[in-house]
């Protein structure tokens, strides 16, 4: 009996030359990209022109992420994989959080349970067991997906707009931070490659599936952790002149 060979989502690993033909055009995965605007542009309000500018910024990261040629890349190499998924965690769901106009009312209390939860989802996804297997089902690939999405989402909306942000927020997002790190420094450092769905089609790209893993570990060691990082820094520079505002002497 033959066996059936299971093209992950984005299709068969591209070559390195026809790699720019490769763009995702499903047309289920169009409309709900083009629906997700239409909804937004109708129940947000017109004046809320930030809230719109994050908008666009994150769903044009979502297009990237799944439309563009790196969704095929990501069917090659561990690495590109690795970089889809931080422009969801750590990119799109930041910008999508803060597009919200209604976040401050809307807030999520537990900033530090809904970070448990999106460690769970990611350190889940990336362990080589779940991993080759959503790669064998449309179905498993998307719950990965959005399961990462969302858990992202929830979280950067409850550490962002809490009621008590401004002095909680750099703790859980530095926390953050540690552990997207640590799960990219043991995927780094790992002393054998892991994933072998991408055993076969690294070296077209001239990487070893060993190389191509440690690469994707230092993507999410150091880009990955970025953004986690900045939002700290940023609310911790707020706190501190929120501070300093309310020590100064009054004239």
């Amino acid at each position: 009996m033959r066996e059936t060979v299971v093209l992950p989502f984005c299709g068969a690993p591209p070559l390195p030359g026809e790699l720019w033909m490769r763009w995702t055009l499903d047309p289920v995965l169009i409309g709900l990209l083009a629906l997700v605007p239409a909804l937004y542009l109708t129940f947000v309000p017109k004046g809320e022109g930030r809230e719109r500018a994050f908008f666009w910024l994150g769903w044009a990261t979502l297009v990237v992420a799944f439309v563009s040629p790196l969704c095929a890349l990501s069917a090659a190499l561990f690495s590109a994989r690795v970089a889809h998924h931080v422009l969801l965690v750590a990119v799109a769901a930041p910008l999508l959080a803060l597009a919200n106009p209604w976040r401050a009312r809307m807030a999520l209390p537990y900033p530090a349970l809904w970070l448990l939860i999106h460690a769970f989802a990611l350190w889940f996804w990336h362990a080589p067991i779940p991993y080759e297997a959503a790669l064998r089902s449309d179905a498993l690939y998307w719950l990965m997906q959005l399961s990462l999405l969302g858990s992202a989402l929830l979280f950067w909306s409850s550490a962002l707009s809490g009621r008590h942000a401004a002095m909680t927020a750099p703790v859980t997002l530095l926390a953050a931070m540690m552990q997207m790190g640590l799960l990219g420094a043991l995927i780094t450092f790992a002393p054998r490659p892991l994933y072998t769905a991408h055993a076969l089609s690294t070296e077209p790209f001239g990487l070893t599936p060993l190389a191509d893993q440690q690469l994707a570990g230092l993507i999410m060691w150091a880009p990955g952790a970025l953004p986690y990082l900045v939002a700290a820094l940023a609310f911790a520079a707020s706190a501190l002149r929120g501070a300093a505002a309310g020590s100064a002497p009054s004239r």
